[in-house]
């Protein structure tokens, strides 16, 4: 039991600045719509401003102009009909079709016709046409939607706290699977290679994790005034997002092809798990830095080290599955010196020029 309420507890704490925004925002809406703007019955302010602030993963601006018009389309079409036809159970559910339909039409997204829908139901209901105007209405959603901005730019999370979470998700999932096909090409085990190319083809999720947390952070830094400091941060978590991607990928392919070189007795140059396992810890390093706002100079020399390693060794293979790992192994060497900020020619020029009789 007290394990169970440490868990909840930590839970809550996660969700607690959210949870403290919402609040804010709803009293707030209601007392600017009923306080500034004169409305007696304001339903929809806090309502659109507690869905804003509802948005966790970015787009809050345009959650407000959804909110609005998804706001304006319910109760538009919902006054015409109540007001013609009545409210009751056929009728509510021709006027929130006909809401939805209309919101489809003006080729809005789900947002819009979600709202369409449920601000039709609550016209049609609770809040039929004699209670207000629909306009009033739309003003309401306007008012809640802004405050709810509003709120999260005064009150605001730390842009980073996401970006270093899904962050190190993803580079712990880059130095996991290379470390991994680094054990299973020293142990010569296929099942092994078989089960890190399993989990690198589910690794996709960690990186749209990861985009959707960076787009959230510099929405904040946007609108958060004591959050634009922030901005010099972010900008090397988006430098990274681009190039751990295509290092996944790449890595991908090299899981995949050292899969096939095992199953097929292909003979694997000795060092390759070395350069692998410093390749893990070189984004390990990387990871740290970018967490402690630093340039990621050691990281980017680790890389070149581990490079140099391959290069000097003179990797080679005779099998057409070992020299595609061969090839890769230089690829994710550029995209990795491409995550510490160096361009791709930059990137590629820092590499040790291949010699002869190198596969790489």
């Amino acid at each position: 039991m007290r394990a169970e309420l440490a868990r909840r507890l930590k839970r809550w704490q996660g969700t607690a600045l959210p949870i403290v925004q919402a609040a804010l925002a709803a009293g707030l809406s209601w007392f600017v719509a009923t306080t500034v703007v004169g409305h007696a019955h304001p339903f929809f302010a806090p309502i659109a401003a507690v869905v804003c602030l509802g948005v966790s993963l970015g787009q809050r601006l345009r959650r407000v102009v959804e909110l609005v018009v998804g706001v304006s389309v319910g109760v538009g079409v919902g006054d015409v009909l109540i007001s013609v036809i009545g409210s009751g159970p056929w009728q509510i559910a021709l006027v929130v079709a006909l809401a939805m339909s209309t919101a489809v039409l003006l080729d809005g997204g789900a947002v819009i016709a979600l709202q369409s829908g449920s601000s039709a139901v609550l016209v049609a209901t609770l809040l039929p046409p004699s209670a207000g105007g629909g306009l009033d209405r739309m003003v309401d959603a306007l008012v809640g939607g802004l405050v709810g901005l509003a709120v999260a730019a005064l009150l605001p999370a730390n842009p980073l706290t996401v970006a270093h979470r899904q962050g190190k998700a993803v580079f712990g999932e880059l130095a996991t699977a290379l470390r991994g096909v680094a054990d299973a090409v020293a142990d010569g085990d296929a099942v092994q290679a078989a089960g890190v190319l399993a989990r690198l083809r589910d690794s996709q999720e960690a990186v749209d994790d990861f985009r959707t947390a960076l787009q959230t952070g510099g929405e904040i830094a946007t609108i958060a005034p004591i959050r634009w400091r922030k901005r010099g941060d972010l900008k090397r978590y988006e430098a990274v997002a681009a190039p751990v991607d295509y290092a996944l990928r790449n890595t991908r392919v090299l899981a995949r092809r050292a899969l096939a070189a095992l199953r097929d007795n292909e003979k694997m140059p000795a060092v390759l798990p070395d350069v692998l396992r410093q390749y893990a810890s070189a984004v390990e390093v990387l990871r740290a830095e970018l967490a402690r706002g630093e340039e990621p100079r050691r990281a980017r020399a680790a890389v070149r080290d581990a490079a140099a390693v391959a290069t000097a060794r003179q990797l080679g293979g005779e099998g057409f599955s070992t020299k595609v790992v061969l090839a890769q192994v230089r690829s994710v060497a550029v995209d990795l010196l491409q995550a510490t900020g160096l361009t791709r020619a930059e990137a590629v020029e820092a590499l040790p020029p291949l010699s002869r009789g190198n596969g790489g």
